[in-house]
């Protein structure tokens, strides 16, 4: 909270620099692109550099290229490692927007994407799906089904996360509380939530592997399938976030000074709170609970390079992104 209450109006007047934001956003663009040419190219099959820029430029640019790499190794590249570095991509830079902009909406520096109950909703969404054999044994629906091309688990997770922030931003929306019943109120029902996620795993019987794996976080189910859900969705509200920067850096002043520059705290809380859960929602629908990077990427950016949201969200998208491209690749080299 110290953090937060330490802005004034002077800090958040001017911006950032050129020079600071140049450096800022060009580090970590220039990290991001390291990241996941080095993520493309090291696994259990080595790929030389090298050929991994080839390969990019010639399938999605269409570079004119000397084939020197294998069709094994091309397909390595663009059917397994791309769609699940671009996935730790997505997922690390959704997450630390998210993260950012709850830390300013609750003005508390230690808020993360999950703090208002997407995560227990989409857990049990998610936990819904693995059960359906059980619960509904005389539907052909699972884990293994699709909706439109996307697993069942990837819907009813999205489904559960939004389920779940739309009940919350509802019941504080009735109460006309600040930032503090907005928080409370996402315990009481992340707590509730969490029952129930405890109520299914106990009656899961042979599936509690499955629900374990799904709780953890994983990127192994990276796909073009899975990112055919989430991309649009994280694209729209990110951009949306990154365009309300201005209200962000207000709402960082408290309500009282909210209220006399123009700004409905009330409404404004709600709007930012549903774009950050829609982004929250739709990356843990395909990766599961990742903790840390929503929380630990804005906070130490924060720190850093000060409260200004025009330059803050930008690059928390960039070094998130970054930080679980590298993440994921010490998973998997380990």
């Amino acid at each position: 909270m110290r953090a937060a209450a330490a802005v004034t109006p002077r800090s958040l007047v001017g911006g950032p620099s050129l020079t600071k934001t140049s450096l800022v956003l060009g580090g970590g663009l220039l990290l991001l692109l390291v990241a996941g040419t080095v993520a493309l190219a090291l696994g259990s099959v080595g790929v030389g550099l090298g050929d991994t820029v080839a390969i990019l430029g010639h399938r999605l640019l269409g570079v004119p290229a000397q084939v020197t790499w294998s069709a094994p190794a091309e397909q390595i590249i663009m059917e397994v490692r791309f769609p699940r570095v671009l996935t730790a991509m997505l997922v690390g830079g959704g997450l630390s927007v998210a993260g950012a902009t709850f830390q300013a909406v609750l003005r508390n520096p230690l808020a993360d994407p999950y703090i208002i109950g997407t995560a227990s909703g989409a857990s049990l969404g998610a936990i819904a799906a693995l059960m359906l054999p059980v619960l509904l044994p005389g539907l052909a629906l699972g884990a293994g089904s699709t909706w439109l091309g996307v697993g069942t688990v990837q819907v009813l997770a999205f489904g559960g996360g939004l389920g779940a922030v739309l009940l919350v931003s509802a019941i504080a929306r009735a109460a006309r509380g600040g930032a503090v019943t907005l928080l409370l109120t996402g315990y009481a029902v992340s707590s509730v939530l969490a029952a129930g996620v405890a109520l299914l795993m106990y009656l899961s019987g042979n599936h509690l592997g499955a629900i374990f794996a799904w709780l953890m976080g994983s990127l192994d189910g990276a796909g073009w399938r899975n990112l055919g859900l989430a991309i649009p969705l994280v694209i729209v509200s990110l951009l949306l976030l990154l365009a309300r920067w201005r209200r962000l850096n207000v709402l960082l002043l408290g309500e009282a000074q909210a209220s006399h520059l123009g700004v409905d705290p009330h409404r404004e809380r709600l709007l930012l709170t549903g774009l950050a859960s829609l982004a929250t929602s739709a990356v843990v629908a395909i990766s599961g609970t990742i903790g840390f990077v929503g929380l630990v990427v804005p906070h130490l950016l924060r720190l850093a390079m000060g409260p200004d949201h025009r330059l803050l969200l930008p690059a928390s998208l960039l070094f998130g992104a970054a930080l679980l491209a590298l993440a994921d690749l010490g998973a998997r080299l380990a």
